[in-house]
């Protein structure tokens, strides 16, 4: 979380009027003190933050493909998959990728292929991020071409909801390239019949949205969301979640220069809708792990195995909800045309 200490630069006018000197005077991004100030010595660098949430990225893809090659060399074929805690092939399994009948593995290589195309994906990410913090311009202001457009400052709502835009357009498409997959190109494993099969969505948004406040088939439950019963109803609701996400980010991008809501722009309230939301999501999959049978079957999870993982969402929530409520009060501050001291 970032810290600042009293003397240094103390408003926001200060901040953005110095764009390539970090909070303690520094320009060397490997001054010990920068260091211990995480991504926040680079909030007016917007290429050189853009470069390490490009490096993030590399780092999430390889830790998954590199684990999943580990894991595939790790498995047994004589034991069931649900008793060899190998979650991130138990995650791909139940995608329907070389999974047969009651959730026995019948071919490895689809995993070794989605192994190896996250190590490549994670050194082509690697490699943008290492330029974008080495090559580039330290701001997308002095860039040339297209990317000088995705140039931003935290007080113009403009710039902001055009880049928010196209963050929900890739969200959409990763949702419903998932329905594609699950109606189109194979299917998903369902285990009310323990087969790989095509679903075909259930796109009543009655049914869909009483999921939000507990209206399921079989009666209200307190679960919400994670009382889904059915694969019918899983895929409809990713289809009407990938529909919303692509309107909402052609939205974001064509009629950008207004806020309907009046919110606070500065990094860290930014920062602080972004861990709220990360802290939803914890939640809710913290819900589906523990409860929903349907979507972690236990032919892939044993019981222990989903306990675990729930927890660990759990935590992570909490985490997740501790950054967001800190990063609200120094926003807050900030709006007020202060910046709250450094926790050194």
């Amino acid at each position: 979380m970032v810290s600042t200490s009293a003397g240094n630069l103390n408003t926001p006018a200060q901040i953005s009027s110095t764009p390539d000197i970090a909070f303690n005077g520094s320009t060397s991004p490997f001054d010990y003190q920068n260091l211990l100030e995480g991504n926040a010595r680079l909030i007016n660098l917007s290429n050189r933050l853009l470069g390490a949430h490009i490096a993030h990225a590399g780092l999430i893809m390889f830790w998954a493909g590199s684990i999943t090659l580990s894991q595939i060399l790790n498995y047994d074929a004589s034991m069931p998959l649900n008793e060899q805690g190998l979650a991130l092939v138990a995650n791909l399994a139940r995608l329907g990728w070389g999974l047969g009948e009651n959730g026995q593995i019948v071919n490895l290589y689809p995993f070794f292929v989605i192994g190896m195309l996250h190590l490549i994906a994670s050194a082509v990410l690697g490699a943008g991020g290492l330029f974008h913090v080495f090559a580039g311009p330290a701001s997308l202001k002095e860039a040339q071409g297209w990317a000088k457009k995705f140039h931003y400052e935290w007080n113009d709502p403009k710039q902001l909801t055009l880049i928010l835009g196209h963050h929900l357009l890739f969200l959409g498409i990763a949702a419903l390239a998932f329905v594609f997959k699950a109606t189109q190109a194979g299917g998903i494993y369902d285990p009310a019949i323990g087969a790989v099969r095509l679903i075909t969505p259930n796109l009543n948004p009655l049914d869909i949205f009483g999921y939000l406040v507990g209206l399921t088939p079989d009666g209200w439950n307190a679960w919400g969301m994670a009382s889904v019963n059915n694969l019918e109803d899983v895929i409809g609701g990713h289809a009407w979640v990938g529909g919303l996400l692509i309107g909402g980010g052609i939205w974001h991008i064509l009629v950008n220069a207004r806020i309907i809501f009046p919110i606070r722009l500065n990094a860290d309230a930014i920062l602080s809708y972004s861990l709220g939301a990360l802290a939803f999501m914890a939640f809710v999959s913290w819900a589906f792990v523990s409860y929903n049978d349907t979507v972690f079957p236990t032919e892939l999870y044993s019981v222990a195995q989903k306990q675990g993982r729930a927890n660990v969402q759990f935590a992570l929530g909490l985490l997740f909800l501790g950054g967001h409520l800190w990063h609200a009060y120094r926003g807050i501050a900030i709006d007020q045309g202060n910046t709250p001291n450094r926790l050194a």
